[in-house]
């Protein structure tokens, strides 16, 4: 295999400036003009220094992604750091206050198939050294860390593939590696099926997850320490209907903390080791599973817990956060604050601050000191604005099925009935939308409609039996349920079930061929970005990533004939018209999905657009692709479905 030259990554000028555009409207009931919703955010993802004095942050800089680092100290002390092209920055960290890790991709033959290589550069943070760390020694995966040291050492785990020849190599080994010197030592050998590696807050390989593809079986190995040797605490066979509890953080105690659904919903546990068996439940959110834990600065306990409700926030467990957070929303107003992230002693934090119809901005609070500073505005057209409002509904299915859905309503249009209605549900299909800043939706209602975003059965997020519901029924009950959000619309006198319109990516976007496909008479026209129209082709496509048999097994329990559901094979029933486009560069929805139902629609005399985008990705990654998308589906709703 001949390895990408990545990366010259260059390092370059200062952040720019923000200030608002000479086209902004001083009116705040002026219409927002389609360029602010393609802009791209300035900041993603913050991270701040473990010293508290820098943020490390992927952003825009000529309506490109790549990563800033600036300091909060010396305004002058700003640089952006970016990728060659079609390479994928996918993740940024801290090492300590000298050094930072970027995870970094890209697609590349390998013996006439597409392999998605991964890789982890270190960078100093005065910009003077980059390091690869172990790229030549290295397979396929090979940017999964593990740990970060605590005490202000260089020193991370990093779990990778040590080739590609051999099955010794295939499976990932873990290394210690001194990133300032590029130095390393294997801490744990590669063993079979075992591609997920687990280590406690004193860097310590502690547990790894072991499983066979081939038939589905699973492990848990297990050690108190490196200097043990691993032993098998508990397995799963194909058969068996719960899964293995995973420990997540290992306490100093010889407890741990693990998620479990055996009471329907995924909460949060105590754990015993190594017996797996499950103690106190620690959080648990009424309706709704847990979706993720914050552990303490030396990663040997939970101090919160990551939820979604009606909308994402943090439970804080530490008494002191607690407060934190009460102060911080009592100063913010009807706004939502929520902390990202926090230096060492958590002294110093960054928080997010905005609602779901307002961009807002990201702002940095030094406990020493009253007040907070906003660092950035997430739009920098927008800024403090507020547009439409968001809230939450909830529906019966045709079946009884209760289900969750987000409304936008228009603002320009307050008080108006019957309005024309873009459905657009959700990709995945296990994900789910919630009350959140959302530029795709509120361009939409910016231009006059009404948005739903219903969570359909198979949604990630409801519980056990909720995400069951959506086994066996992509492009059915599914479609049932988005259809079911126009008739509950349209009996509440907001939407007029003569003017809808389905608008969707990914998943959504299948779903908006289906759309046209199935349920014409409903719809006026259908927009898919990104869409699958054959499951099949994908279920193929899959297969050649790691674990593709499970991944097909996945997919095979979607629906239970693809050909049935699968768009592509019914040209002839297309009943309404669609615009497909898709990014040539997207890894995840091979651009083929698209091209393929384009040319049979052609065969068919379908009214259809193909737009393809030569630079275009899964995620909307460039400011060009998103604003060429904005201005096609105005067009095309114009055209069809006029607000």
């Amino acid at each position: 295999m001949r390895w990408l030259p990545w990366i010259a990554i260059a390092l370059a000028g200062a952040l720019p400036a923000q200030s608002p555009p000479a086209s902004a409207p001083a009116d705040p009931a002026a219409v927002v003009p389609i360029t602010a919703f393609a802009e791209l955010p300035l900041l993603e993802s913050p991270k701040l220094s473990p010293g508290g004095t820098r943020v490390l942050a992927k952003g825009a800089v000529g309506g490109q992604q790549v990563l800033l680092i600036t300091s909060l100290v010396n305004a002058n002390d700003r640089h952006t750091l970016g990728a060659p092209e079609n390479t994928d920055i996918n993740w940024w960290r801290w090492v300590n206050d000298d050094w930072l890790l970027i995870g970094l991709g890209a697609q590349q033959d390998y013996y006439g198939h597409d392999i998605y290589v991964t890789r982890v550069l270190a960078v100093s943070t005065d910009m003077k050294t980059t390091r690869r760390l172990d790229w030549t020694a290295s397979g396929v995966r090979a940017d999964d860390v593990l740990w970060v040291a605590h005490d202000g050492s260089p020193r991370i785990l990093l779990s990778r593939q040590t080739g590609m020849q051999s099955e010794e190599d295939f499976y990932p080994s873990v290394f210690e590696i001194d990133v300032s010197t590029g130095k390393s030592r294997r801490v744990a050998q590669g063993r079979p099926n075992v591609y997920s590696w687990y280590a406690d807050g004193e860097g310590q390989v502690r547990a790894a997850y072991q499983y066979n593809d081939s038939s589905r079986s699973s492990a848990l190995l297990y050690r108190a320490n490196n200097n043990e040797s691993f032993r098998t605490v508990a397995r799963r066979a194909r058969k068996d209907a719960d899964g293995i509890t995973i420990p997540l953080t290992f306490r100093a105690d010889g407890t741990a903390v693990a998620f479990d659904d055996d009471d329907g919903f995924t909460a949060l546990y105590d754990v015993s080791l190594p017996d797996l068996k499950l103690g106190k439940k620690l959080y648990a959110l009424e309706g709704y599973d847990v979706d993720g834990i914050i552990d303490n600065a030396d990663e040997n306990d939970v101090i919160g817990a990551s939820v979604i409700g009606q909308f994402g926030r943090s439970v804080w467990f530490d008494e002191r956060l607690r407060e934190l957070q009460k102060a911080i929303d009592g100063s913010v107003g009807d706004r939502r604050a929520r902390i990202v992230s926090w230096n060492r002693d958590r002294s110093r934090f960054l928080i997010e601050v905005g609602t779901a119809s307002q961009p807002g901005g990201l702002y940095f609070w030094d406990t020493g000191n009253a007040k907070m500073n906003r660092i950035a505005w997430n739009s920098s057209a927008l800024q403090n604005r507020r547009l439409s409002t968001v809230s939450t509904i909830r529906y019966a299915a045709r079946d009884g099925t209760p289900i969750e859905a987000v409304l936008t309503m228009p603002r320009h249009r307050a008080g108006q009935k019957n309005l024309p209605l873009i459905v657009l549900p959700h990709g995945g299909p296990s994900a789910r939308d919630s009350e959140g800043w959302d530029w795709w939706t509120q361009y939409l209602a910016e231009i006059g409609y009404v948005v739903v975003q219903p969570n359909y059965r198979g949604s990630s997020g409801y519980g056990v039996a909720f995400a069951k519901k959506g086994a066996g029924q992509w492009g059915l009950k599914m479609q049932d349920d988005l259809n079911d959000a126009v008739t509950h619309l349209a009996k509440e006198g907001i939407a007029d079930p003569k003017r809808v319109c389905m608008v969707g990516a990914s998943y959504g976007g299948y779903a908006a061929m289906r759309a046209a496909q199935r349920d014409g008479k409903l719809y006026r026209c259908a927009i898919s970005y990104a869409g699958v129209s054959d499951l099949a082709a994908l279920r193929r496509y899959d297969s050649q990533f790691l674990n593709g048999r499970t991944i097909g097994d996945w997919l095979r329990n979607q629906a239970p004939d693809f050909q049935s559901v699968s768009p592509r094979f019914h040209a002839s029933d297309f009943a309404t018209p669609i615009l497909l486009m898709h990014g040539k560069v997207d890894k995840r929805v091979p651009v083929a999905q698209s091209r393929q139902l384009a040319a049979e629609l052609k065969r068919a005399g379908k009214p259809h657009r193909y737009v393809e985008q030569p630079l275009g990705d899964h995620f909307f990654s460039r400011g060009q692709d998103r604003l060429q998308f904005l201005q096609e589906m105005t067009t095309f709703l114009k055209e069809h479905n006029p607000a």
